[in-house]
């Protein structure tokens, strides 16, 4: 891709706004809104890493998710179908996703690396998974299953 992902975005978003792809608009001002609030900060360089973009979009990616969830309770299947919608355009910068089999093992190596034998060393054992695991798993998937792993 070479270029990152904060340069990326107001190049997707133009040609979203040139093919009128509505949805697209309104995801994509997301991300940059987050981004900007972000160089807002104090101590902010100006400058968003792949690091903290990934950061930012995997938190609206979350919240699209989440809204997704509610609208379907609520019966409100064309809202839910725009927050899916607005979540797979997020879901194209975001690293693909593990599935939860995938995890398993990823922990299970890492329990038998810092030689964790119980829920005791579930701290070590989770904040090795974060670091290893970090934007490519939901925290609390990896919870859930360090506890599987170490029971």
């Amino acid at each position: 891709m070479g270029n990152s992902i904060a340069d990326q975005i107001p190049v997707d978003l133009k040609n979203a706004m040139l093919s009128k792809a509505k949805v697209e608009i309104a995801t994509l001002r997301a991300v940059k809104s987050a981004f900007l609030l972000e160089n807002t900060k104090e101590g902010s360089t100006g400058e968003i890493s792949d690091e903290v973009a990934l950061q930012l979009i995997s938190k609206l990616y979350k919240q699209r998710m989440d809204a997704h969830a509610i609208y379907i309770d609520q019966k409100r299947e064309d809202l839910a179908e725009e927050e899916a919608q607005q979540a797979k355009i997020l879901e194209k910068y975001l690293p693909k996703q593990l599935t939860e089999e995938e995890v398993r093992e990823q922990l299970k190596l890492i329990v038998a690396q810092v030689g964790a034998t119980s829920m005791s060393d579930m701290g070590k054992v989770m904040g090795m998974a974060m670091g290893k695991l970090k934007g490519k798993a939901d925290g609390a998937v990896i919870s859930k299953l360090v506890k599987e792993v170490l029971n």
